[in-house]
């Protein structure tokens, strides 16, 4: 349960969830679920054209939205929205592999977070789900808290539950290079143009974007069409390769060490690290350690702080690092926390991210 004195989106204090879904179970459960948070208040509406009816008397702080509906499909939806009046969105959908698709244009579109629903035994899931749920609430709605307004940080775990911080690495090969990328809301796009950016024959790339498990693939696959360089999702193993880039996989921590051959990706399981899996403070931390200053850092829109300690430990260990612009975010949280703690040696908007990479790795 939350506590009751932390303070909230609305002014009453409370955080208003519009709930849009045509299955009555989802409604009846969300609001059940939600709701016995005394902070929460849950509406509900039917499909998207009577959620706007609804949005137009009341405004909500967030919003949950299924993708399959009657009457508006929830890209048409979420796109409307966005184009009309743009508020923090959750996309909660049976997410099929024929979906993947639709649910990474919902990222693109700019919703906070998808979370995928199941097929069957959907009311034992939002149950068992509630912490998680409300957990994506509170940070769906601080993405578009007013200034001063912050949810309390909860304890939870720091990359020293996956990788312990220690020095960085003492023979370090002159010209082995590597750019490491770190992003949340909104980073699907900004990866894009980044990557798009790329030659042949830049460093090896290591990213990791907030995107749940059954995303990753698809999402590398399509940035592989668009891109010059080879985009693919990291796996065990992996060589970090000039001219690759590696995508962590959804729910699996990416990290990177250094061998007799070069630079390697580490996939693996463990805890949460800054309420994200993958993390990109463990991402970071294992760049500082294996790559020291050979190393860039890259850290993108995002909401909440992960990345921020990270990315200081990477500049600690003479890496180059690299924050976007506040006008280029879509929420400008990840990178603020990061330039607050003087982790961030430019601050560059998000058409000149990769020239600026590029030149701090020497190319």
């Amino acid at each position: 349960m939350i506590s009751s004195s932390y303070k909230a989106k609305g002014s009453d204090g409370n955080i208003h969830v519009l709930v849009v879904d045509d299955s009555a179970v989802v409604r009846q459960v969300m609001q059940a679920v939600l709701g016995a948070d005394p902070k929460i208040k849950v509406s509900v509406a039917a499909d998207p054209i009577i959620a706007f009816a609804k949005i137009e008397k009341e405004v909500p702080d967030v919003v949950i939205t299924d993708l399959v509906m009657p009457r508006m499909d929830g890209l048409t939806f979420l796109r409307k929205l966005m184009a009309e009046r743009p508020l923090p969105v959750v996309v909660c959908s049976e997410v099929a592999h024929r979906r993947t698709e639709d649910a990474i244009s919902a990222l693109e579109l700019g919703a906070v977070e998808v979370i995928n629903k199941p097929k069957l035994g959907v009311r034992d899931f939002l149950h068992e789900s509630a912490i998680m749920l409300i957990d994506v609430v509170r940070s769906a709605a601080q993405a578009k808290l007013s200034p001063g307004l912050f949810l309390p940080v909860t304890p939870r775990y720091t990359a020293d539950v996956v990788l312990p911080l220690g020095p960085p690495p003492s023979n370090q090969p002159a010209g082995n290079k590597i750019i490491a990328i770190g992003a949340s809301t909104g980073g699907t796009e900004a990866i894009r143009e980044f990557l798009q950016a790329m030659p042949n024959d830049c460093p090896g790339i290591v990213i990791v974007q907030h995107m749940p498990e059954v995303f990753s693939r698809a999402f590398a696959e399509r940035l592989n069409k668009d891109c010059k360089i080879q985009v693919k999702e990291a796996e065990d193993g992996d060589r970090i390769l000039n001219g690759r880039a590696l995508i962590a996989r959804g729910n699996h921590h990416l990290l990177v060490y250094r061998n007799a051959s070069g630079y390697i990706a580490q996939v693996k399981d463990g805890p949460l690290v800054s309420r994200h899996r993958p993390s990109v403070d463990v991402l970071f931390r294992s760049v500082a350690k294996s790559a020291g200053s050979n190393a860039v850092g890259v850290i993108m829109t995002g909401m909440g702080d992960d990345g921020a300690q990270g990315l200081l430990e990477m500049r600690n260990c003479g890496a180059l690092t690299i924050a976007q612009d506040e006008a280029s975010c879509v929420v400008f949280g990840m990178p603020k926390e990061a330039i607050a703690r003087d982790a961030v040696a430019a601050v560059v908007p998000l058409r000149g991210i990769a020239e600026t990479a590029l030149k701090m790795a020497g190319y």
